[in-house]
């Protein structure tokens, strides 16, 4: 009896954390404390008040890589930011796999592609980017100033690794951005990620 009593109890773990609710627009965003690159420690709720933008990166990625080449992601890091956005980007390589960065190394990369991040977080255990279901690089959420989630998805409607991809190119955060600083409704609230697998560790 004692083994199937820890038979059951096993697989009812396995199930909740498989079922596990993904963010949701709409909803309130998933909180989360991280640590940056200068070894702060950054929780959403210290941003109350602000709108947050959270970019999941790999640097080592041909996707982020377009978007950093061609200065697209810092042009829109900087339009954002300077409009009054507070932009996170995450990190959630685990050690030994692409695109893990130590706090330096992250700095350096920042600096170098001229990034106009608010804070680099290091996310090397996977825990926030498994909060927000981030599966790929790049993958963006738009956090409104109650908390709310207002959009999770691609950065625009161009699948590729070309830069030539880029002209003509929906960039849907920009649009949603847009919506919310405007207060419409964002149309769409969720798009499907495209790019590089997160590099996850096991759990």
């Amino acid at each position: 009896m004692r083994f199937f009593k820890i038979c059951f109890l096993f697989l009812c773990a396995g199930w909740s954390v498989a079922a596990a609710a993904e963010p949701v627009p709409g909803k309130a965003a998933p909180a989360f404390t991280g640590t940056d690159s200068k070894g702060q420690k950054i929780s959403l709720s210290d941003f109350r008040g602000k709108r947050v933008v959270l970019e999941w990166t790999n640097k080592d990625c041909p996707y982020v890589r377009k978007h950093y080449s061609s200065g697209n992601m810092q042009r829109l890091q900087r339009a954002l930011t300077e409009d009054g956005a507070v932009w996170l980007s995450v990190i959630s390589s685990a050690p030994g796999k692409q695109g893990f960065l130590t706090p330096e190394e992250a700095d350096d990369v920042a600096a170098r592609e001229g990034s106009y991040a608010d804070h680099i977080i290091l996310d090397p255990d996977g825990v926030i980017g498994r909060a927000y279901g981030a599966s790929t690089t790049p993958h963006m959420f738009i956090i409104d100033t109650d908390g709310t989630l207002r959009y999770m998805g691609a950065i625009d409607d161009r699948p590729s690794t070309r830069q030539a991809s880029l002209n003509g190119a929906t960039n849907y955060v920009m649009k949603a951005w847009t919506a919310v600083k405007a207060g419409q409704p964002v149309n769409p609230t969720s798009t499907k990620p495209y790019g590089c697998s997160v590099k996850y560790g096991r759990q």
